[in-house]
């Protein structure tokens, strides 16, 4: 889908764009794949906040979306292509053959009438799910397992997709979005085709109320603060941090800080970091 372009009409239109929608369902969301979404603006069970400048945004519906796809060997037809509220990508609507319902993340590629299916035999086509063993090396996939039926949990947002690069030993490497090259268990499963909406990324939100809209508050640098509010605060005019490096309001390392534990157990399966040379 194109990226929507708008004359300036105002400040805050000058530069927006959005998403050109027009060719997504127009209907209302399947009512019993719905549930509530509940807010707690960045609260955690005491209350206590933890992610902060989360609140407000519109009220939202959750989509349950199949991460899992283990409805095996039944053909379902692509019903609907939505917008989802809570992900950047776009979700599709199937009704397998015995009349279930189900949501799923929608490739780049899959349309209205399509036919899609999760099974070892399956075509190697976008929407399609299989264990990773089962699909041939090179191929795009998205929604990737890290553990057998867990669900997806690599590879979810608009425009990703990992590429299977070999198959060794029980396991299957993958070079992921971040260009990180992992191993991950060979039964896996594994849907085919890149997430749809590889626009998203190109989106200018123009003014600051549409991140409202989203749920997020305003956002202020520490560089304009009292020493008193933030270490980088003080200073006459625009001062540099004066610390060795930027740090949070609670003077911990920040912006580059790496935060990952040291010794994870899942370290052996990372045969490439994301960032080394």
């Amino acid at each position: 889908m194109a990226v929507k372009h708008y004359k300036p009409t105002t400040n805050g239109r000058r530069n927006m764009t959005t998403m050109d929608y027009s060719g997504l369902s127009k209907v209302a969301p399947e009512k019993s794949l719905l549930a509530a979404g509940k807010k707690n603006a960045g609260r955690n069970s005491y209350g206590r906040i933890t992610v902060r400048h989360r609140g407000g945004g519109n009220r939202q519906k959750y989509r349950l979306i199949d991460f899992k796809r283990n409805k095996f060997d039944i053909p379902a037809t692509v019903a609907t292509i939505e917008y989802d509220p809570n992900r950047s990508a776009f979700i599709a609507l199937i009704v397998y053959e015995d009349g279930v319902k189900s949501y799923i993340t929608a490739p780049v590629g899959l349309k209205v009438g399509d036919t899609v299916i999760s099974s070892k035999t399956a075509d190697i086509k976008p929407g399609n799910a299989l264990p990773l063993e089962n699909i041939p090396t090179g191929t795009f996939v998205h929604n990737v397992e890290l553990y057998p039926g867990k669900g997806a949990q690599l590879a979810r947002s608009a425009g990703n997709m990992a590429q299977l690069m070999g198959k060794e030993n029980g396991m299957a490497l993958l070079r992921l979005p971040s260009g990180e090259m992992r191993q991950v268990p060979i039964n896996c499963m594994a849907s085919i085709g890149q997430v749809s909406n590889p626009e998203h990324e190109n989106i200018n939100y123009g003014k600051a109320g549409r991140k409202r809209h989203m749920g997020w508050r305003p956002t202020v640098r520490g560089s304009v603060m009292n020493p008193c509010d933030h270490p980088h605060g003080g200073g006459e005019g625009k001062s540099p941090i004066g610390r060795s490096g930027p740090v949070t309001p609670w003077g911990k390392p920040t912006l580059g800080y790496k935060t990952r534990k040291k010794h994870k157990a899942s370290d052996k399966y990372i045969v490439k970091r994301r960032n080394s040379k």
